[in-house]
């Protein structure tokens, strides 16, 4: 396997467990502003999130799409909430990133703010080299194949079969893998068929991790 010299991050329920609770917390936040804010019936909620999800990737690019929702307030909004209740420093994530000699860049359909909030909490922030968020992406996000071509053109312009990419998304990971890059599923035993690697745990990486 051809070792990676730029390695692509994920961050919600992928540097820490989903189980944690807070993807569901950030999950009742955006149920609450499609009911707030769009002006939804909780049951027009759920069912227009889990649709926007299953079309778009995320919820917000289907209220951009169809509501005109102004995404600032929207991320503002939706990850407004009281990381430190949720995430704890993690000295072995740490570790972990600190022996990865790859460049490490976070690649996210999240807010920049948010992603910085996380990476303190986590007291991980000096370990990555680079963030991609949303806005830095031109409001493309993953799996949009735009959003692959920007974040490559960001990192400067690697050849993608020397790249790797860690998601807790399967859906976010194959138009990677399609241009090459190594791909790398984290979460519960599930199908990963189209990817290079699945592991448990962000713990993991390093033993499916292509080195020098």
């Amino acid at each position: 396997m051809t070792s990676v010299e730029v390695l692509f991050l994920d961050v919600d329920d992928t540097l820490y467990p989903r189980t944690n609770g807070l993807w569901q917390a950030i999950g009742e936040r955006i149920l609450g502003y499609l009911t707030d804010r769009v002006g939804l019936t909780s049951a027009e909620a759920e069912r227009v999130r889990a649709s926007y999800l299953e079309r778009y990737g995320t919820t917000l690019s289907g209220l951009i799409r169809h509501h005109g929702v102004d995404p600032l307030d929207y991320l503002r909004v939706v990850h407004n909430l009281p990381l430190r209740e949720y995430l704890s420093p993690d000295p072995r994530l740490r570790c972990l990133l600190e022996g990865i000699s790859s460049r490490k860049v976070i690649f996210t359909n999240a807010h920049r703010e948010h992603v910085e909030r996380v990476l303190a909490c986590l007291e991980v922030e000096d370990t990555i080299d680079q963030i991609v968020d949303l806005l830095a992406l031109r409001m493309f996000n993953k799996p949009d194949p735009n959003a692959y071509r920007i974040v490559l053109e960001l990192a400067g312009d690697p050849d993608p079969v020397r790249c790797g990419m860690v998601d807790d998304r399967l859906r976010n990971l194959l138009p990677a893998s399609r241009l090459g890059v190594y791909t790398v599923l984290v979460g519960p035993l599930s199908e990963a068929e189209g990817v290079d690697a699945r592991i448990e745990q962000i713990y993991d990486l390093p033993r499916v991790l292509p080195t020098p």
